[in-house]
């Protein structure tokens, strides 16, 4: 294996231990200390937004927010398939395809082989972008009807919690997609060299640490938050 090839590997190695490590802590932050990150925080508001419609009966304003969220995953899941196909499309040129070798373990003996894995693992980046908006297009529909359907205390099925944990699943799919997103931007510039794939790696981490976390809100911890919800719930 040439040189080339082996700064490959080191660099985007690096760039890929950088995203696995943040996410992995980020992961756990939202497990351990939702309220630090602004996913946590809005699940928060999601489900006192959910009690606060199916309680007060305010149908049509449901209706209007899951539609502007339904029209932006529908546009995002578009767009993200049709650049996934452009980029397949290119990959299947009769010139490219005669290049790759079906034995995996020459994939790595091949300068322009291993261009084409680039764009294979973007085409994959975009396709995860479509199903993780489609699934969460499908559970905002879910919700549509669940929200507007009459509290009744005697099943567990038509109440606040289980609707908003069905439009968490919805959020949390919104949110893989525009991940998915963000990451296209890293693997676009492992098209020009490895070194660029680092760079981006960090650029884009710091743009997405910013958007994931924020200070502490008001007074209160965010086991207060907690608590408050709980008893809003009961």
């Amino acid at each position: 294996m040439d040189a080339i090839l082996w700064s490959e590997i080191l660099w985007a190695g690096i760039s890929l231990l950088l995203l696995v490590s943040y996410h992995g802590y980020w992961i756990y932050q939202l497990r351990w200390d939702p309220l630090k990150t602004y996913q946590g925080v809005t699940k928060y508001l999601r489900h006192l937004w959910v009690a606060s419609i199916m309680k007060e009966k305010r149908d049509i304003l449901a209706v209007q927010t899951l539609r502007n969220w339904t029209m932006a995953a529908n546009f995002l899941a578009t767009t993200a398939i049709f650049i996934g196909l452009g980029v397949f499309t290119f990959w299947f040129k009769a010139e490219h395809f005669a290049e790759m070798p079906f034995d995996l373990t020459l994939i790595f003996t091949r300068i322009k082989t291993f261009f084409l894995v680039k764009l294979m693992v973007l085409v994959s980046d975009f396709y995860f972008a479509f199903y993780s908006f489609t699934l969460s297009i499908r559970y905002l529909n879910h919700v549509n009807f669940m929200i507007n359907v009459p509290l009744d205390e005697s099943d567990p099925v038509v109440s606040v919690e289980y609707t908003a944990h069905t439009l968490d699943l919805a959020m949390m799919h919104y949110t893989l997609g525009m991940r998915a997103y963000y990451l296209a931007v890293i693997f676009a510039l492992w098209l020009f060299g490895p070194q660029w794939m680092l760079l981006g790696t960090v650029v884009v981490l710091s743009f997405i640490y910013r958007m994931d976390h924020c200070s502490p809100i008001g007074k209160h911890s965010h086991f207060d938050l907690i608590k408050d919800s709980h008893r809003l719930k009961k």
